[in-house]
């Protein structure tokens, strides 16, 4: 019984059936991404709010002027993640990410554990994004055309709110949050092509409000607020000095995860051998030379210490500037920011949820793709209500490190698949090999493991219980109803 259940647990499936699956049957997804449609998808998921946040927070309380060094070793971090995800996005180039590369590296078991941390991780993500979508919105339409919407409708039933004579009321439901997730998954299920082309229109609008940004921000940076570039440590690890730029560096990683969700639409991809790699290590280092001019100029702006306890650095930096139509700009690059992320995270999830759903560890019903779309749309219809319903009726924001913790044990996994397929699989075709295995891969773990370990306890102890509500339905239902568990026992 015991070597049965560990059987169970441990098997695997090879890249010759991950693939042949991929390519054949009636759920088949359609290739039609190409290598700029997956970098536009990566800087859709990493370009942020993150930008316009963490860059004021990691300089006033921990690296000053030196916060473009942080951003600098917080994109070296996810390189050692990202090459290795390229490396086994081009052997397996299969919808699912990590939870696809797990199954073929770690077994059933351990894959199922990295699927069910993603639905926990792109669900939550978007939720929580459309929560902070809704606020700006709204900000925006009263700031800049003067429309109020009902504070009712633009707060959660255990949100309150200050009325008029001064008493306070509880919302409704949170009204512009849902309409963002409904429209973006009413847009997955449409078609991926449509998809991927919002998406870079959305992200062309928003690189260019950050060139704005940054391009008027140039004519009017004081070389005095770059004066120390490094300000002397206070006594206190973090605070300034070369520990505040390692802190610095723990605080904006999370401006930087997104970029997996790449990986989720291998099975969509042209070309995935070569076009995956583009689309992963293309957008990373697109990114990571936006954050760090934007977190000069910002820097150059302000000092550092002017920064500290402000909720909006960047408008903070932009009252520098003789033009007060820039604070209005940020907001729309904000809100442009926020809807790629939540489209291409919705992207992600139904594509890891498509991937279990084939391999029968959730139900079959899930993996239909539809004949015109060629998208598995019932997963995009089932998480466009799940995903509303938090972002519309929960506080949910308290949540938002559970994206984080999700990542980076993606993260961990993947670079952990690249040493093992190494050894396991060292004459498979890879178009992109990983360099320095397995020095980059081990890297890539503790890097990422040494994130994890910063978060906080209640982060640890929610993931913990989510895991559990997992390992329930997997040793309740999903064991016993797998696929490759079935093929094998016949």
């Amino acid at each position: 019984m015991a070597s049965g259940l560990a059987g169970d647990l441990t098997r695997t499936k090879s890249l010759d059936r991950l693939n042949s699956d991929a390519e054949g049957g009636e759920n088949k997804l359609e290739r039609t991404l190409g290598p700029w449609s997956l970098v536009a998808l990566g800087i859709g998921a990493v370009i942020g709010a993150g930008l316009f946040s963490l860059t004021g927070i990691a300089a006033a309380e921990h690296a000053g002027p030196a916060v473009v060094i942080s951003f600098a070793i917080a994109s070296i971090a996810c390189a050692f993640a990202g090459m290795c995800y390229s490396e086994l996005a081009g052997m397996i180039p299969v919808a699912g990410s990590a939870y696809t590369y797990a199954y073929a590296t770690m077994g059933e078991f351990v894959a199922w554990i990295i699927g069910w941390d993603l639905v926990l991780e792109y669900a939550v993500g978007a939720a929580t994004v459309s929560v902070s979508w809704s606020s700006y919105v709204t900000r925006f339409l009263r700031d800049t055309l003067g429309i109020n919407l009902p504070p009712s409708l633009v707060h959660s039933p255990f949100e309150t709110y200050t009325l008029a004579d001064g008493a306070t009321a509880h919302g409704l439901v949170n009204l512009p949050a849902i309409l963002i997730i409904v429209g973006a998954s009413a847009l997955l299920m449409i078609g991926i092509r449509e998809s991927a082309r919002v998406n870079a229109v959305v992200v062309a609008i928003k690189l260019a409000v950050v060139a704005v940004v940054v391009g008027v921000g140039l004519f009017y940076i004081k070389a005095q607020n770059y004066v120390p570039f490094i300000p002397e440590n206070t006594g206190t690890f973090g605070e300034y000095g070369w520990s505040g730029i390692m802190r610095g560096a723990g605080v904006v990683f999370f401006a930087y995860v997104g970029f997996d969700a790449v990986s989720t639409a291998a099975q969509e991809a042209k070309n995935p051998q070569r076009n995956m790699m583009i689309g992963i290590l293309g957008s990373l280092a697109i990114c990571t030379v936006i954050y760090i001019a934007f977190a000069g100029v910002l820097t150059g702006l302000v000092h550092y210490d002017a920064m500290k306890g402000d909720a909006a650095p960047v408008n903070t930096a932009i009252a520098q500037t003789p033009f007060p139509w820039l604070k209005s700009l940020v907001t729309l690059g904000v809100i442009a920011g926020f809807s790629t992320v939540i489209l291409v995270l919705l992207l992600g999830q139904s594509r890891v949820f498509y991937s279990m759903s084939q391999d029968r560890l959730l139900p079959g019903f899930f993996s239909k793709i539809h004949p015109t779309w060629k998208t598995p749309y019932r997963s995009n219809l089932f998480f466009m209500v799940f995903t509303s319903a938090l972002g519309g009726f929960l506080p949910i924001s308290q949540l938002g490190h559970m994206t984080s913790i999700g990542t980076l044990l993606a993260f961990m996994l993947v670079c952990a698949g690249v040493i093992i397929l190494r050894r396991t699989q060292p004459d498979a075709r890879r178009d992109y090999r990983t360099p320095l295995v397995p020095l980059v891969p081990i890297l890539g773990i503790v890097s990422c493991f040494a994130m994890m370990v910063s978060l906080d306890g209640e982060t640890w102890l929610r993931l913990v219980a989510w895991l559990a509500l997992g390992l329930v339905i997997y040793f309740a239902w999903s064991r016993r109803n797998s696929r490759l568990g079935r093929e094998q026992a016949a």
